[in-house]
């Protein structure tokens, strides 16, 4: 048995192992039932980290062929720097995999990518209620202060 925990970009062949990742993250932060994501969504999402033309790509924690978290991040441009920033747009480990460092590796691994595409800045956001997470967040990065404020259209 190898217990190595590997993060590695998501391939076509992961969907199957994905998809409960990502309708636990969804499911937590109440997008579930009839609030869940339009299967257009997820079917988009999943086709556009395959395309090498969009920005988007996604990450996967394995261990054993077992995957148990996935990170979701983007490339864009900033109106403050040259350089383009990086945003974990979406980080998840499943309940069962927590504790087990899934989630600080998931973010390690964007800070290195970020930094071979010469992205001086990653950022994401997380709800006010998510503690568990917020204490790995407070140990590998700093809080910005910011606000985050939206209006649905």
């Amino acid at each position: 048995m190898n217990d190595t925990l590997s993060i590695r970009p998501v391939t076509a062949d992961d969907y199957a192992a994905w998809r409960p990742l990502w309708d636990g993250y969804n499911a937590f932060y109440g997008r579930s039932g009839p609030t869940a994501l339009p299967e257009e969504i997820t079917r988009t999402t999943w086709a556009r980290f395959h395309d090498p033309d969009e920005p988007v790509h996604a990450l996967v924690a394995e261990r054993d062929g077992a995957l148990l978290g996935l990170a979701h991040y983007l490339f864009h441009r900033s109106t403050i720097q040259i350089a383009p920033t990086c945003y974990l747009q979406d980080l998840f480990t499943a309940p069962a995999a927590r504790g087990l460092g899934a989630g600080r590796a998931l973010i390690e691994r964007v800070y290195e990518l970020a930094q071979s595409a010469r992205a001086p800045r990653v950022y994401w956001q997380t709800h006010e209620s998510n503690a568990t997470a917020m204490r790995l967040y407070d140990q590998v990065a700093e809080k910005s202060g910011f606000v985050v404020y939206r209006k649905m259209l």
